[in-house]
């Protein structure tokens, strides 16, 4: 099995940054590319770009909490939820659109 993790590309764990910007500011955001790539994936299944997906994300983030500690490992936990709910069965594979979950609650 560690063979498996072992042989993977290494330009899947290179860090890449790209700018955005986030409450109105210009920002840099260092992830690995594998991240950026899961990123990517929840903005299209969303319908909307990265890095507006990303800004939205950080917006929801402040009204639940009021403060967005440590928003680059809080996006890495992000791709993993979005993994495990695409995992659990939803159709194709992929995790529910934005549409089909505007009834669900949310759990905390």
């Amino acid at each position: 099995m560690c063979r498996i993790f072992a042989t993977q590309d290494p330009a899947s764990y290179a860090l890449v940054a790209r700018a955005l910007r986030l409450n109105g500011h210009t920002t840099s955001i260092r992830l690995e590319a594998a991240y950026w790539t899961i990123l990517d994936e929840i903005a299209a299944t969303e319908g909307l770009t990265t890095p507006r997906f990303i800004g939205k994300l950080y917006d929801e983030v402040l009204g639940w909490h009021g403060e967005v500690a440590n928003f680059t490992s809080m996006l890495r936990v992000t791709c993993t939820l979005y993994l495990r709910m695409a995992g659990r069965g939803a159709p194709g594979g992929v995790a529910e659109p934005a549409a089909a979950r505007q009834n669900h609650a949310v759990v905390t």
